[in-house]
């Protein structure tokens, strides 16, 4: 069942266990949303969702190219021929259905609809945060990740686990890209997302006590 996370942002869970929670978000706005698609196996779910909210999205944005956030968008486009946004760094060689010819390019600093494109590699090279200032806030991508993915108290942000990360240190380093901006919200796609104080909790985990200048 999509749930209502800020006005008119639905987290549409498209696979849940006690392993592993897989997501995309849907943006209620003037040109309906999607961003990222979940598994190729999981878009029965998806799809079932957004005919619950009785929305058919017109764009769809991926935030960056591991299966569990592009997989299904094949499915997607088959469906509902929606505008897509992709990240310039993202190889879709083998992802079948989808050509570079049938998608939008984008980068650091792009915008698309409400939102900002940040770039914030480190756990995959493509990974792109999306920034909506006038909702006060950010789709992480896999930037970071909510802190009960590794068993800890929910409401705070950590950074995704080493194992299925390219580089944890650029990871790290990256997260002063998102202080850039005012907000309040992070939508994270593995552990619980954080609606309040979000840049607080944030500014405190990458300016930690004694963190070297």
């Amino acid at each position: 069942m999509p749930t209502e996370l800020l006005s008119g942002v639905y987290d549409v869970t498209v696979m849940e266990g006690t392993d592993r929670r897989l997501r995309a978000y849907l943006f209620d706005d003037p040109t309906p949303t999607l961003v990222d698609t979940g598994l190729g196996a999981t878009t029965d779910s998806l799809f079932s969702g957004l005919d619950e909210l009785g929305v058919e999205p017109e764009r769809v944005v991926i935030t960056h190219g591991d299966g569990d956030h592009v997989g299904g968008l094949p499915a997607v486009v088959d469906r509902f021929d929606p505008e897509v946004f992709v990240p310039e760094q993202t190889d879709l060689s083998e992802l079948d259905g989808v050509e570079d010819g049938d998608v939008a390019r984008y980068g650091d600093g792009d915008e698309i609809g409400s939102f900002e494109a940040v770039h914030v590699p480190g756990h995959e090279p493509d990974n792109h945060a999306l920034v909506d200032a006038d909702r006060g806030a950010v789709v992480a991508g896999d930037a970071v990740s909510g802190s009960d993915q590794r068993g800890l108290s929910e409401g705070y942000l950590i950074l995704p686990p080493a194992v299925f990360s390219d580089d944890l240190n650029e990871a790290e380093e990256n997260l002063e890209r998102l202080l850039a901006f005012e907000f309040d919200a992070v939508l994270v796609f593995h552990g619980s997302s954080v609606l309040e104080n979000a840049r607080e909790k944030l500014d405190r985990f990458v300016n930690f006590p004694g963190k070297p200048s």
